[in-house]
């Protein structure tokens, strides 16, 4: 889940020019549009922690329901002789300001874009959090946005070159 959080939200840092071939970025992908994310009840483990991440980075509304708070790490488990096995929490989530957080409380969406995907829409063909996230995004996409730049003019490097 980390390496996620940090790929989505991975900065542009700068461009590679090869011979005759356009720049390419690094990092190699990098999204420099806005961003939403859809969360709800059902969500939990690795979907507690991205949206934490996501949240954590600024990267845009984190739209739906609270998820289910169920970040907790279970790791090194010993099988037992008749095959079944231990499901034994072993490490919890600690905030950057040294507090339990996430496990049993989740992550809420955003003010102004909670709601639920009633089971009745759904099944009518409607899901209102993609609705509200394609509205928020297309709204977003109106503003001014990075520019992808032009492969500069080749660089002076030999004496006498001006």
């Amino acid at each position: 889940p980390e390496e996620m959080a940090l790929t989505v939200g991975a900065p542009l840092l700068n461009f590679w020019a090869r011979r005759h071939l356009d720049l390419y970025s690094q990092p190699a992908v990098v999204h420099t549009g806005p961003k939403a994310l859809l969360i709800n009840g059902q969500s939990s483990s690795g979907g507690d922690a991205f949206p934490y991440y996501f949240r954590a980075l600024g990267l845009g509304p984190i739209i739906g329901e609270r998820t289910w708070g169920g970040l907790v790490g279970i790791s090194g488990n010993p099988s037992l002789v008749d095959g079944g096995a231990l499901s034994v929490p072993r490490f919890a989530f600690v905030d950057a300001a040294g507090n339990w957080a996430v496990e049993g409380e989740g992550v809420s969406p955003d003010e102004g874009f909670e709601m639920v995907d009633r089971p009745e829409d759904v099944a009518a063909g409607r899901e209102r959090m993609i609705e509200r996230a394609v509205e928020h995004l297309l709204k977003e996409l109106e503003k001014p946005r990075y520019k992808r730049p032009e492969r500069p003019a080749a660089p002076k490097r030999g004496p006498g070159e001006e």
